[in-house]
């Protein structure tokens, strides 16, 4: 599928010299999209679902997780929990929107 926030990441890879660090966090199971999903069922729905396929690539780095639209914070926070499990690591949040529920 097409991956927004892939791309908002490399455009601003392109622009900062930030190296982007593809495949190192995935998602462990399939999950449906949460675009009609309340609340809760957001939350429930990404908790535990992804992976770090590299951890000692993120040890002791200032990682920007890039999302194209937040609305609950739901897969932010999923993502940044499992990048926060690594020794020293720092996450930093960028999106291009904020949506209400």
């Amino acid at each position: 599928g097409y991956n927004q926030s892939a791309v908002i990441a490399e455009g601003i890879a392109e622009k900062t010299g930030i190296q982007v660090g593809k495949d190192i966090l995935i998602r462990n199971t399939y999950t449906a999209t949460q675009t009609r999903k309340g609340r809760l069922e957001r939350w429930q729905n990404v908790d535990g679902k992804f992976i770090l396929t590299k951890p000692e690539a993120i040890a002791e780095k200032h990682i920007l997780l890039i999302d194209d639209v937040v609305t609950t914070g739901a897969t932010l926070e999923a993502c940044a929990k499992v990048l926060l499990s690594q020794p020293g690591t720092k996450v930093a949040v960028a999106a291009v929107a904020h949506a209400e529920m």
